[in-house]
């Protein structure tokens, strides 16, 4: 399947933007990396993805934040993917990870391009694909993605616990984004992704039921929007699903920000982008100017996000197949 699109300034920027970063951190990756080996992986990735999305378009959200889990542990290298062994817990028996899903979608993937060119396409560039592509066939954005990582040999599920939590507060999300390289903005650009999928109902539970140990609810929350919610999830409720963006979530759209400044967020870090100046202004101007750089601004933080801690040159490994170490 081949895109479509008019080579715009912005996608010029964008391009210049993956050359510059990648400079900038002296790694290998880079636009059309497997030009000679495997010239057919980005058309073989992007209809292995159509042909999942278009049966199950509620995937594009779980595999936006697999690729977000994975490049926030150990950088962006497949290390989410692996099974666990009779020794070891790997990242994907990791609390926050129990809810990923999609994994089929990259290991038919794999499968593709191990007949086309085997032993050649990372895992962990398949993710970095997957993710832009199922972004794109919900009518998403698209950003190019530079590639030539490698694939990690490790992964513990205890260091699923560093990821940004659900509950976290502006000044921890803001630290641990700042540990990965990226910006205030990246922080409330990528809390945009919150604009596709949903969450169970223990995300949210403490905020409605017990915020402060005393059978309190959150005030951040509109308060009209709790008993909404109260309905929706009981207090030992854990698995009942809530939409991230009622209304719209299986639509990448800048509606996530007017939800936010509603104070309809779902999660408390949701909430915490009203407690910054920056976050809080950028929320603002998404929300009343229709989102009118949201996809632009997506796009570039994409870009950064995709090369944290890359593995590159003759680190790590090309996996035979994603779940498992060679």
């Amino acid at each position: 399947m081949a895109y479509k699109k008019h080579i715009s300034s912005h996608v010029l920027q964008l391009i210049l933007l993956a050359f510059v970063f990648v400079s900038a951190n002296g790694s290998y990756l880079k636009l059309g990396f497997y030009q000679k080996t495997c010239p057919n992986v980005e058309a073989i990735v992007a209809k292995v993805t159509a042909d999942h999305i278009s049966v199950a378009p509620s995937l594009a959200a779980p595999l936006l934040r697999m690729h977000f889990h994975d490049c926030f542990i150990r950088g962006c290298d497949g290390s989410v993917l692996l099974d666990s062994t009779k020794t070891n817990a790997a990242e994907k028996v990791g609390p926050p990870n129990l809810s990923l899903r999609g994994y089929q979608v990259i290991d038919a993937a794999k499968s593709a391009l191990e007949k086309e060119c085997p032993g050649v396409v990372s895992c962990a560039d398949i993710l970095s694909l997957v993710a832009r592509d199922a972004v794109y066939q919900i009518k998403g954005p698209w950003w190019p993605v530079p590639l030539g990582r490698r694939d990690g040999r490790v992964s513990i599920a205890l260091e699923s616990l560093s990821l940004p939590a659900p509950f976290g507060n502006i000044a921890q999300l803001k630290a641990q984004f700042a540990s990965k390289g990226l910006s205030v903005k990246d922080l409330v650009v990528l809390s945009g992704g919150h604009t596709i999928g949903t969450s169970q109902c223990s995300t949210i539970v403490i905020r409605l039921y017990n915020f402060t140990g005393k059978g309190d609810t959150d005030p951040t929350l509109d308060p009209k929007y709790v008993p909404f919610l109260k309905k929706k999830c009981k207090p030992t409720d854990t698995t009942t699903l809530l939409e991230m963006d009622p209304g719209s979530f299986r639509t990448f759209d800048e509606d996530y920000y007017t939800i936010v400044m509603k104070r309809r967020g779902l999660f408390q870090s949701d909430a915490a982008l009203l407690d910054d100046k920056e976050t809080s202004a950028y929320v603002k101007f998404q929300a009343q100017s229709h989102g009118s750089t949201f996809f632009k601004d997506f796009e570039e933080s994409m870009v950064k996000m995709g090369q944290i801690e890359v593995l590159t040159g003759s680190a790590g490994e090309i996996r035979k197949h994603c779940a498992l170490v060679n």
